[in-house]
């Protein structure tokens, strides 16, 4: 029996708060968002420093997609259309910067990774009362946190996203079940095309081999399931590996260190 395209499972579109008022020269925000929860596409006037203190967020910009753990944070310039969403739940801490206070990354979304000293900072602004936040130590505060983003470097890693009807449903029924054992002639049939067809197709519009692509969906998605709970037992079935040796191996190769230790990391990161 020919296997069918899963169905995506339903993600709830929810009402995004309105912008606060003017960074002068940083603002902060607490926010969460439920299991398969999402922000629709919007822009803000300021820089937005995303990041995830529990949970794992999903953010979609210029064509990418960043997966962000509780270690990370992901750039997004002012201006720039995004989407902001968790697969299975996340509480996360948005830093509005204005345009001026920061001349670092503007110019494109970035993954940055988030030093524990920078993660203490955030966590501490982020209890500050709105009467607080006014003060000259919290002031203090916040011109540490701006020094401290300007130093951050971004990590090479982002998952390049297709716009074109064509392409966007298969990248989603993937995502949605990274074990699918469909290669690129199986879905090219599925999509009424030549493999070679889908193949040019899909490289122009990522960038990438099917094949790399979805590699690096499956390290992607291993760091959300990882840093979500699930053991790495339940991880490698989910992403259709053999066994559990080969998928932390794999994992090993990419991220340098085992599934199991990066479990305990973010699982240590989020407890904070």
């Amino acid at each position: 029996m020919k296997r069918q395209t899963p169905a995506p499972a339903p993600w709830q579109p929810l009402q995004r708060p309105e912008d606060q008022d003017e960074p002068r020269p940083l603002a902060l925000r607490v926010q969460s968002l439920p299991a398969r929860g999402f922000f629709a596409e919007h822009t803000h006037p300021w820089h937005q420093f995303v990041y995830a203190s529990t949970g794992v967020l999903t953010v979609t910009a210029a064509g990418q997609c960043f997966v962000i753990a509780p270690q990370q944070a992901v750039w997004v310039p002012a201006g720039l259309p995004h989407r902001t969403g968790s697969l299975l739940g996340a509480e996360f801490r948005s830093l509005y910067v204005a345009p001026e206070a920061l001349p670092g990354p503007q110019g494109q979304c970035a993954l940055l990774a988030v030093t524990p000293f920078l993660r203490a900072l955030i966590l501490e602004a982020g209890s500050l009362s709105p009467e607080e936040r006014g003060s000259a130590d919290a002031q203090h505060l916040f011109a540490l946190i701006l020094s401290r983003l300007a130093r951050l470097q971004p990590l090479p890693a982002a998952l390049p996203w297709p716009d074109s009807p064509g392409l966007a449903p298969l990248c989603e029924a993937l995502y949605a079940d990274p074990a699918d054992p469909r290669d690129l002639d199986s879905w090219a049939a599925q999509l009424h095309q030549s493999g070679r067809t889908l193949s040019r197709r899909f490289q122009r519009e990522t960038g990438m081999t099917l094949r790399a692509w979805r590699q690096r969906l499956r390290l992607f998605k291993a760091v959300e399931l990882l840093a979500g709970g699930q053991d790495v037992t339940q991880v490698a079935l989910a992403l259709g590996y053999a066994s559990p040796s080969a998928f932390t191996a794999m994992f090993h190769q990419a991220m340098g260190q085992r599934p199991s230790a990066y479990r305990q990391t973010v699982g240590a990161a989020s407890g904070g």
